[in-house]
């Protein structure tokens, strides 16, 4: 007797397709939703648009206006940093031998090099606290307090006292926005505690260096 060939068991392409359950027409009923709305409020804020022309043309400018900023913002950065490559030099160790009177003529010759041209020299008697003022190119304005040390580093350190007479007076009497303390000396770390604490900036003879 010839044994019979098993049966192949059927492939899967005859299998039915599955049935969409409650769960599935609710999420694809959930996305139609959705799309509609999100359909209805794009149409809708277009209706306004072309009610309101003048938001667009509003828009437009601001546009224009926040490129052209961006624009003169690079082109005055450029513009700085080429004055500044190009431009005058100290050596610290000159800087030690100048009487103190030079040394805020030299850190105004500085300013005048990185661009603030109306940096001038204010110290003196009655100069309440600045000895350098200028603005820069993004129009802040700079009080600056020097303190000349003819042994350098070795000289007294700028206290936190100094930074009392600058804090006090530098917003309110010069108006300025960036407020420096400058050394060729050093300063104490409580009067670097001091100047985080009330966003006052501090040059010290290595920083002056560089």
């Amino acid at each position: 007797m010839n044994r019979r060939t098993p049966a192949r068991r059927p492939s899967g392409r005859g299998r039915r397709p599955r049935r969409l359950t409650n769960t599935d027409t609710e999420k694809i009923g959930l996305i139609a939703l959705v799309g509609l709305v999100a359909l209805s409020l794009i149409a809708g804020v277009l209706r306004w648009l072309a009610a309101h022309p003048w938001v667009i043309v509003l828009a437009l400018l601001a546009a224009a206006v926040a490129v052209a900023v961006w624009v003169w913002r690079q082109k005055e950065t450029a513009q700085w940093e080429r004055v500044r490559a190009q431009g005058l030099r100290y050596a610290v160790e000159h800087l030690d031998r100048l009487h103190h009177r030079q040394f805020e003529f030299a850190v105004r010759d500085l300013m005048h090099r990185d661009g603030c041209a109306d940096a001038v020299q204010v110290g003196g008697r009655g100069d309440n606290g600045a000895d350098v003022k200028a603005t820069d190119p993004y129009g802040r304005r700079w009080v600056i307090q020097c303190k000349h040390r003819t042994a350098g580093w070795a000289g007294k350190p700028v206290g936190t006292p100094d930074l009392h007479v600058l804090n006090g007076t530098g917003r309110q009497i010069h108006h300025g926005d960036v407020l420096v303390m400058l050394t060729n000396g050093r300063i104490t770390a409580n009067a670097a505690h001091f100047a985080k604490s009330q966003r006052l900036h501090l040059v010290d003879r290595h920083l002056l260096a560089q």
